[in-house]
């Protein structure tokens, strides 16, 4: 029990902490997500928020869908996309700098942005994940050190054995957000049938995103 309440404060720590400015609820055809956004990585942040003004994701669709790793939508060429168009390459034409945290870990409901292999880990403009992942054990920690090169914190390992989460992506992706309703929706999601290249064969469309900014109190 004891153990347990301190996975569950330090969750809840992590959380208070990162999150200041700015939440958003992802609106889909499956129900709504609402995500708060970190002031620690204020290039993501700022970007996303940039985009959701902008009415960018508006119809796009979660295009990759794996259950126990990730939902993935973001794809500009996904809106008018044909049932067998193969959706995943489009893009903004710009990157992201990374924004890496040793603090800010794969866990469950963790939002975070795609990219491809370039060795800066620089983020995709417009691509995002959202992490539903599976309870880890000491052969997904072994995967994690083989990739990052280094050993996963004890902290963070405790979260991975109870919360879940995908532990050999650390360090390996810009992590910016964070679910903090509607993870019944990401199971949801993550659950559907999909085709050999993990798109869903019925649509997950988000209808649109919507900004809820952190009011400041007067002095």
């Amino acid at each position: 029990m004891q153990k347990a309440c301190t996975i569950l404060w330090f969750c809840l720590s992590f959380s208070m902490s990162n999150a200041q400015t700015y939440k958003a609820k992802i609106i889909t055809n499956y129900g709504n997500i609402t995500v708060v956004l970190f002031d620690k990585t204020p290039k993501h942040r700022d970007n996303f928020v940039k985009l959701v003004k902008e009415k960018f994701y508006d119809s796009l669709l979660f295009h990759r869908v794996i259950k126990g790793f990730v939902i993935q939508g973001g794809d500009p060429t996904s809106k008018a996309a044909s049932d067998t168009a193969l959706l995943g390459e489009g893009d903004l034409g710009y990157t992201i700098p990374a924004e890496l945290d040793t603090a800010i870990f794969h866990k469950r409901g963790m939002l975070a942005q795609a990219r491809d292999d370039n060795p800066q880990k620089a983020s995709s403009a417009c691509q995002f994940y959202i992490v539903q992942g599976k309870i880890a054990d000491d052969s997904s920690f072994a995967k994690a050190k083989r990739r990052r090169g280094s050993e996963i914190p004890e902290h963070h390992k405790q979260v991975y054995r109870t919360v879940g989460g995908i532990p050999w992506l650390d360090m390996g992706y810009t992590i910016y957000g964070e679910v903090i309703k509607g993870m019944d929706v990401v199971d949801k999601i993550a659950a559907v049938k999909t085709d050999k290249n993990d798109r869903p064969l019925q649509e997950v469309r988000i209808k649109t995103i919507r900004l809820i900014e952190k009011k400041k109190s007067k002095r």
